[in-house]
């Protein structure tokens, strides 16, 4: 009998889930009936490598002549192959069949994916600091302590806490200690927390993510809308919405861009102090300014009574769900007991390399980087702009990662359609309109002119300006 695996020792493998016969019969045929058809279905896909014969015999409770030989059979069949030192593997030509699910149909000469995508919401992803990522990863990990693999503390890593305390201080003026930190998987994983600990009525803006008023509200929070202006909420009108919680973009209002007012910054907190309100200060994109002095976090100015929330999904990616809260004291014990006795979201490597990230400079060696980065793609679109459709309106353009181009009016939903018969991604800015107040423009596209590799920037500008509609 020919051994397919040599000496299987402990050579790599999958482990397989195979269910056999219990009533008497060829325990072989049985294997050989039962691998065929993981093969045939697909759950075993060519390429696959099997588990040596004599692990999948411990495992199944079989002899090893017994696997051995459904492994021969097999692969004469021509179901695996077997070379020596690579072990046994599903054919690549044993393909399974394909489905029997219709494709559902597509328009004729319209791609059936958009070619280029400028939906905001995401940082160029091809920018990611590998390397430097890696170095970091590689002294977190050689230096974490044993604890570090253990259930975790809910509030995250000290490690972690104390990097971000110290960053946050010096690059946004908030004033943090690491004793009030608590790690969380982004803004939304924040969001959800404090949902836990609030009650009653949540006052947010009128324009801005419909997904944070679905969060509040699956947590029973009402919510209701400040209008919106030139200088960011008009937080004036708190005072008639009941609320007890406000939820603000203050240094770059999302999505229709401009920092909240000094006088209503000051006015918010006012108004916190004097009812026992909170200000839930979301920090989205605070690195990335161009044509401006940095604005500093609204909780620098009572952090007992803001909560300031950030997190890397803009400056580095969305994919690590790393972010932070910066709590008041009274709220601390709440949120790590809404959160568990357990970190369950954030994994303690991540945070390890992440702390080490920021410790060794490298973050704000990439925020710099990528600030420049961003800021060449803004330029370039206003200059494409300026030549292709001098009639269109470009605003919200001193910071962030997105411009918000105004439409006349009515004309929103058309230019949508065009861009995607373009080939372009891009979404209106009536989708993160909730009310239809304030003195934001009535029509517009949000460009998130971060998003698109390097190589796709020109072609999705072009695709851009040829869906927009001619001068008037």
């Amino acid at each position: 009998m020919v051994n397919p695996q040599g000496d299987p020792g402990d050579a790599p493998g999958s482990d397989l889930h195979l269910e056999l016969p219990a009533e008497p019969g060829s325990r072989r045929g049985a294997l050989m009936a039962a691998l065929r058809e993981a093969i045939r279905t697909g759950r075993l896909a060519p390429g696959t490598r099997l588990p040596p014969y004599r692990s999948l015999a411990a495992d199944l409770g079989l002899a090893r002549n017994t696997v051995a030989e459904a492994y021969a059979e097999l692969v004469a069949e021509g179901w695996l192959t077997a070379r020596q030192g690579s072990g046994t593997q599903v054919a690549r030509r044993a393909q399974p069949p394909k489905s029997d699910t219709p494709r559902r149909p597509t328009t004729p000469n319209r791609p059936s994916r958009p070619a280029y995508n400028l939906v905001q919401g995401t940082p160029d992803a091809s920018a990611f600091p590998r390397t430097a990522w890696l170095a970091s990863a590689r002294r977190a990990l050689t230096a974490a302590p044993n604890d570090a693999f253990g259930p975790g503390d809910p509030r995250g890593r000290i490690e972690l806490r104390h990097a971000v305390a110290e960053y946050l201080a010096r690059a946004r003026g908030v004033r943090a200690d690491p004793a009030r930190i608590v790690i969380c998987s982004g803004f939304a994983g924040a969001l959800r927390l404090l949902g836990e600990v609030r009650s009653g009525t949540v006052a947010v803006e009128a324009y801005g993510l419909g997904h944070y008023r679905s969060l509040l509200a699956a947590a029973g929070l009402r919510t209701v809308s400040l209008p919106v202006d030139a200088h960011g909420a008009c937080v004036e009108k708190l005072d008639g919405t009941r609320a007890q919680t406000v939820l603000l973009t203050p240094a770059h209002q999302f999505p229709t861009g401009g920092p909240l007012h000094p006088e209503r910054r000051a006015a918010v907190v006012d108004w916190a102090r004097a009812g026992g309100g909170l200000v839930l200060e979301d920090d989205y994109d605070g690195e990335f300014r161009y044509d401006r002095q940095p604005v500093g976090a609204v909780q620098g100015l009572d952090p007992e009574r803001v909560v300031y929330i950030g997190s890397v999904s803009k400056s580095l990616s969305p994919a690590l769900r790393l972010g932070w809260m910066v709590l008041p004291g009274h709220l601390v014990d709440d949120v790590v007991a809404a959160k568990g006795d357990r970190e369950m979201f954030a994994s303690a490597l991540e945070q390890l390399t992440l702390a080490d990230f920021i410790a060794s400079g490298s973050y704000d060696r990439h925020v710099r980087r990528m600030r420049k980065h961003y800021r060449r793609r803004r330029d370039q679109l206003i200059a494409v702009l300026a030549e292709r459709a001098p009639h269109v309106r470009v605003t919200g353009i001193a910071a962030g990662l997105h411009a918000v181009l105004e439409l006349p009016p009515g004309t929103e939903q058309s230019v949508v359609r065009a861009a995607a018969w373009q080939g372009l991604a891009v979404e209106g800015l009536g989708l993160y309109r909730h009310d239809v107040c304030g003195a934001g423009p009535s029509d517009g596209l949000v460009v998130g002119y971060g998003t698109p590799p390097e190589h796709a920037f020109a072609g999705a500008l072009e695709a851009l300006c040829g869906a927009l509609p001619p001068a008037p």
